[in-house]
């Protein structure tokens, strides 16, 4: 038998699962890292605590299967996008991971809007420049910490840098690559004309492959450290949002996924490269070779209930503890008895932030409505329909695209919550379904990994086989005419707070900046 090994790079930790042929598990583990925010709005994360967490869990992994090293045929990544990993001549870590939802950028992205032009930049890359993308990381270090700009030699996203640790070999993928600002999406290469613009030397950047491609074999130390094999080969992999959509089956026209994780993505395959002129979707190469995706972003969906789980649910974490279960299960059981609506208190979910629709750094969390009789679930539910209008906006601009929507697969940790998928279809007005596989993006890298060692012959005919739908719910028609109501005040919520939020953006950074 042969095995798979699937490693996911995630925000709060590092999942890997292992694989047989037919895509069953065999066996998983889950390790956290910490998350740092030394100021308001920053957001790190040490590359070392990357690695440590991953070698523990391969360890584990490998024991709890009983699987013989030699019998791992590959591992496949999947990881966070647009962090900045930097290393200097010798491969060390110079300074900590500044990762994908961090917000100290945004002078450095108008910056490029202004120099370059944010026509040129769609033009060049798909996309705008956004505070998001490793780009504006790249130069705010470079404006602010030029001791550290001196000493780099390479330049690498997160899940490049475990690869680089398991391997050796400096490398990167054209899924992860597309949300550096650096790529050129349309031609699957990094950008001359983007690189030459913000000064950055192409020698810093790694090789650039499609997912499935064999990059290299576990080297003796990582061997020696994780008890896989020498023999075992090592694909590209692909950033988080590309293996999940792989592992949800979104590799072909028509099938469109909406992902709960700690931030939130709609997510559609195209086979033509599709551009929104207003730069308020992300164009990127999809993990299928001569393919793209189309997606938009909500910076904090299982973000926000996590955020409110912090704040809120200490008694449920305790009791969830005792129980084990998992704590969100509680709080969902209570933001049911709720109704649909919660009684007119509306949330936005804009704790860091947001992209689609309104590409805005600066936009805040909100509840609104709230009044003496609304009560806990109120809050709950409201976090978990806030959340679901801003996927349906994300949803509406791939439509607006003339991108076909014939079927909306939930996936992410939300989507394990029978309320939240039940609230998704009622916002889109359609069904939603699911699939049998509840791995995510760690079944997307072990497929590609399938794929690049030869047990299936592409990327399309792995997810044929082995990613099957197992339920779906369907909208119910009064819900569907209670949250079209309540959408309408959500969105005009912003447009109404917008400049509000500038302010308050301001204010932050001259009393506690």
């Amino acid at each position: 038998m042969q095995a798979l090994l699937g490693i996911d790079v995630g925000t709060s930790g590092v999942k890997v699962v292992l694989f047989d042929e037919a895509g069953q598990p065999l066996a998983g583990a889950l390790r956290d890292y910490p998350l740092y925010q030394p100021a308001p709005g920053f957001t790190e994360q040490q590359p070392e605590e990357w690695w440590a967490a991953t070698v523990a869990a391969i360890r584990h992994v490998m024991a709890a299967s009983g699987v013989r090293p030699e019998d791992v045929a590959a591992v496949g990544f999947s990881g966070q996008m647009h962090g900045l990993v930097l290393l200097d001549g010798q491969g060390q870590v110079i300074r900590p991971a500044i990762l994908w939802n961090d917000q100290r950028t945004k002078a450095q992205a108008d910056w490029i809007a202004a120099h370059v032009g944010v026509e040129r930049s769609i033009a060049w890359t798909a996309n705008p420049p956004l505070p998001n993308f490793t780009a504006t990381k790249l130069l705010w270090v470079r404006e602010h910490e030029p001791d550290h700009y001196q000493r780099i030699a390479h330049v690498l996203l997160p899940k490049d840098y475990i690869r680089f640790r398991l391997t050796g070999e400096l490398a990167c993928d054209v899924s992860d690559a597309s949300g550096t600002l650096f790529f050129d999406v349309a031609a699957r290469r990094w950008s001359d004309e983007m690189l030459q613009a913000l000064g950055v030397p192409a020698a810093w950047l790694p090789p650039v492959h499609e997912s499935h491609e064999v990059v290299g074999r576990v080297s003796p130390e990582a061997a020696a450290a994780t008890g896989l094999a020498t023999s075992t080969l090592v694909v590209a992999g692909a950033g988080d949002q590309a293996a999940g959509a792989v592992g949800n089956g979104i590799v072909e026209p028509g099938a469109v996924s909406a992902t709960i994780g700690t931030s939130g993505v709609v997510f559609a395959f195209t086979d033509t490269i599709l551009k929104d002129p207003l730069g308020r979707l992300h164009t990127f190469c999809h993990a299928v070779p001569g393919a793209w995706h189309v997606m938009g972003v909500t910076q904090a969906a299982g973000g926000s209930m996590q955020w409110l789980r912090n704040q809120l649910g200490q008694l449920e974490t305790a009791a969830a503890g005792l129980l084990g279960i998992d704590a969100y299960e509680l709080l969902t059981q209570e933001a049911a008895q709720a109704p649909a609506g919660s009684e007119g208190l509306l949330f936005l979910p804009y704790l860091n932030g947001e992209r689609t629709p309104h590409l805005n750094p600066a936009a805040k969390g909100v509840f609104f409505g709230l009044t003496s009789r609304h009560q806990r679930a109120h809050l709950i539910r409201s976090v978990m329909e806030g959340v679901a209008y801003s996927l349906q906006d994300c949803l509406a601009l791939i439509e607006g695209l003339g991108i076909p929507v014939g079927e909306i697969r939930a996936s992410g940790g939300g989507a394990r919550s029978p309320l939240w998928r039940s609230i998704l279809a009622n916002v889109f007005g359609r069904a939603v379904t699911t699939i049998h596989a509840n791995e995510g993006p760690a079944f997307g890298a072990a497929l590609l990994a399938g794929v690049g060692a030869g047990i299936y012959p592409s990327v399309q005919e792995a997810c044929r086989r082995f990613v099957r739908t197992v339920g779906a719910v369907e909208p119910d028609p009064q819900a569907v005419a209670v949250y079209a109501a309540y959408g309408e005040i959500y969105r005009s919520l912003y447009q109404a707070l917008q400049g509000e939020f500038r302010k308050v953006d301001d204010l932050v950074r001259r009393f506690h900046g």
